[in-house]
């Protein structure tokens, strides 16, 4: 079972459905895919501070190493250190960002795979705000607003009243 963590960007004045297709499930664990290309993935998640980062340390690293006379050997191993850092940070690189961006993290999901945590995020998050409007009392609520020229008279269908039976 994988660990993600739920994100949600700063809400924007519209719909709330477009605004729920934005949030970020971010996964805890190895990311293979930032340990073999990390510049690629650092551009494709948008962590621009992080690939800057990436590339000065990069470019210091074999500097540092030209310098002191290293072999090609000890290049590569120091950029496979570096490679492998990056691929067990990456989720921990993109909650940062997304934190730096004035993301909101909302909580934490355990699930087999992205669907699933979606899923699950979703249905404990619409069960929350049933229960929020549930404790609303009922003097607080608004009446539902009445059409006018309708009165309580008009019957639609077999039964005189809501909920009667004849």
């Amino acid at each position: 079972m994988a660990v993600y963590t739920v994100h949600e960007p700063p809400r924007r004045v519209g719909d709330m459905l477009a605004h729920t297709e934005r949030f970020v499930f971010v996964r805890d664990g190895f990311a293979w895919s930032a340990f073999l290309f990390a510049p690629l993935w650092m551009l494709r998640h948008r962590l621009w501070l992080a690939l800057l980062g990436y590339v000065l340390v990069v470019s210091g690293l074999l500097l540092g190493l030209r310098a002191v006379g290293a072999s090609g050997g000890s290049s590569v191993l120091a950029y496979a250190l570096l490679a492998l850092l990056i691929g067990i940070e990456a989720s921990t690189l993109r909650r940062w960002t997304l934190a730096r961006r004035r993301w909101t993290a909302l909580g934490v999901v355990i699930a087999d795979d992205l669907e699933a945590a979606e899923r699950r995020f979703f249905d404990a998050w619409v069960k929350d705000a049933d229960d929020i409007v549930s404790r609303v009392r009922p003097d607080l609520m608004a009446p539902a607003p009445r059409v006018p020229g309708t009165s309580n008279q008009d019957v639609i269908g077999l039964f005189p009243e809501p909920g009667a039976r004849s």
